[in-house]
This record gives C-alpha cells, structure tokens and sequence, in this order.
C-alpha cells in the first residue's frame, strides 16, 4: 500500500496543482525456482532463477507530482548457475555467476500546455549483465555454523526509447541510453541449534547504494543529456533475528524480526516513485514435511515503513523549475510466500 499525502506542494505555472494520486501500490506475483545435483559427497552444481531486484508504483495521471513521475516499473530476472565445494568437514566454499536482465519502464506527464492535459513521456529500455557471488560456510562446533556471501556490483547500458505521446508538436519518438549500477553486497549470517527442538539465527546485510548518484538518460543519436534526475544514495544496511521451533517430527514453526536502513539521506532526495524509508520486518512461517523427500513452506511477512517527507524540485528535462512537490507518506507492505521442496 503507498499513498501520499499533500503538505503544501504548489502548482507547475498555469498547470492546475492536482490531487494525491490514489492508490500507488499493488499487488505483485515473483516466482523463483531452483536446482541443485549431489555431483559427489563434496561437489554440488545448482542453478536459480529468481527476481532480485523491483519497484512499481502507479499513481493518477492528475497526480500532484505527475510532472516528476506517475509510474514506474523496474525488475530484475537474475539466472544463477553455482557450485559449491565441501571442503572438509568444517568448511564448504561456493561461487556462481549471475546473468541479470535488467527492464525499465518510467512515465511522466509533460508540461507543455494547459491545453495539452494528457502530453505524456514514458521511457523503457533494458539490458543484460553479469556479475559474480562468492560464499563460504563454516561449522563452528556442531550446533553452530556461519555463513558469508558477496554478491558482486552489475553495470548495465540499457538502451530504449523515449516516446512523448499527446505532445503536440513533441511528440514523437528518440532513441536513449542511460548507464545504471546494482549495488555489490555483503551478508554474515549465524545459526545456533539450542536444543532438539529450538533454533536461532542472526544475519546482517551490507549494501553498497553510494554508488548510484542520479540517472543519466541521454539521446542515442546524438548523446546529448535528456534528463538526469538526482539519488544520492548512500550505503544501507539490514539486521534480522529469528527462531525456529519444531513442534512435531513434520512441523516447524518460523518466527523472524529485521530493521532494514533505507539508502534515501533526505527528503530533498526521496522520490515519487521510489518513496523509500527505515523499515521494519515481523515474519511468520511453517515447514510441513509432506513426506520423507518433499516439504512445504509458507510464509507472511508484513513490512512497517517510517513515514518520511518529501521535498523535491521539478526538474522537466534538465530545467529545474519553481514547483516543489512536498508532502509525507503512507507506505506499508504483506508479503505471502509458498515454496515446494523436493529431493530425488
């Protein structure tokens, strides 16, 4: 759920102010699946197929911040072929390589005349990339293993179209680049088997969004800047703590709770369609053992956004002009998951 609520925003010269856009959020379906083959007792190779990274907000077409974005739709298809090696009877080491597709879709209205309400921009370009992930797992006593993964940074060059439709004299097609980079990351994770019955983990997660600063889209013909909107990123991080109970031979009970930073600094660098914020995690799960090889997993988490302000300029193109979009938002997210597992 994502609504925004006015705090004073002020009108784009002789375009009327707008309203609160409705509802922004959705409602989103993200398979995954993955494989993995026993090669040996001490090989593995193993493949996954998962999204690693997406945003989407949709607001109105008379949204107050319609000039800044009334929608976008980013996603990530990651395919990650791996293998891992156990090394003795402690150590096990893994690596695999990702070929990431990287898909954008951003709209915004166009303030070209009150006499033109619906003149319109919507980019979409995409790429593909790869990077690389490393991991490493090392049983610290019987009852207590450790975990650590690096996930490398991706660059991609997607490439597009910039189409304005409705636009009058503007209106027409331009061919666009932009240069975007997906973060590297770091997790140490810990699993402590407390009894025949209760476990309990802990994992922390360091990522590296300093590195994305603004958008830079510019012509394909002629590489002149068309926009450059500004981020400003900085590193983020996540803490999650969890327990598990096994409540029966078949059934284990899930319990979990994570504080996850938000990169956004400041409300001058918050955005319409990535109105990002502190967050916190409550989670609930259950494992039932369908039979000796296969399993299910279903899980709810729930997702409580700080409400954080905005206070963002509108820049058309790359003219900055007088309207300053100001206001707060009402974010909150449910997140329910089912996962079938099974052994040959």
């Amino acid at each position: 759920s994502l609504r925004f609520d006015d705090r004073g925003s002020n009108a784009l010269g002789p375009f009327p102010l707008g309203d609160d856009g409705g509802q922004g959020g959705g409602m989103s379906l993200i398979p995954a699946a993955y494989y993995s083959y026993a090669v040996n007792d001490r090989f593995r190779i193993g493949v996954g197929v998962s999204a690693t990274f997406g945003n989407k907000t949709d607001y109105s077409t008379t949204f107050v911040g319609r000039f800044q974005g009334n929608y976008v739709d980013l996603k990530a298809l990651n395919v990650n072929p791996s293998f891992a090696w156990r090394v003795n009877d402690q150590l096990s080491v893994g690596a695999g390589v990702s070929f990431v597709k990287l898909e954008g879709d951003i709209q915004q209205q166009l303030p070209i005349s009150p006499l033109l309400p619906n003149a319109r921009n919507r980019l979409e370009a995409d790429d593909t990339a790869m990077g690389f992930n490393l991991g490493l797992m090392y049983q610290v006593t019987p009852d207590m293993r450790v975990g650590m993964t690096y996930r490398s940074k991706i660059d991609f060059r997607l490439k597009g179209e910039a189409t304005a439709t409705d636009a009058g004299p503007a209106t027409g097609v331009t061919p666009a680049f932009a240069k975007i980079e997906l973060p590297d990351t770091f997790s140490v994770a810990v699993h402590q088997q407390l009894n025949e019955r209760w476990e309990m983990m802990g994992d922390y997660t360091w990522t590296g969004w300093s590195t994305f600063k603004s958008l830079d889209v510019r012509n394909g013909n002629t590489g002149a800047r068309l926009s450059n909107p500004n981020y400003d990123f900085r590193d983020s991080w996540r803490i999650g703590f969890g327990a598990g109970y096994k409540y029966t031979e078949a059934l284990k009970l899930r319990f979990g709770v994570a504080f996850d930073k938000t990169p956004v600094p400041d409300a001058d660098s918050r955005t319409l369609t990535l109105p990002d914020s502190d967050r916190w995690w409550l989670a609930f799960g259950v494992r039932y053992a369908l039979t000796p090889k296969s399993s299910l997993d279903v899980g709810y988490a729930h997702i409580f956004f700080d409400r954080e302000a905005i206070e963002r300029r509108t820049v058309v193109g790359t003219t900055p002009t007088g309207q300053i979009i100001s206001g707060k938002f009402d974010t909150s997210a449910d997140l329910l998951s089912v996962q079938y597992n099974h052994s040959f």
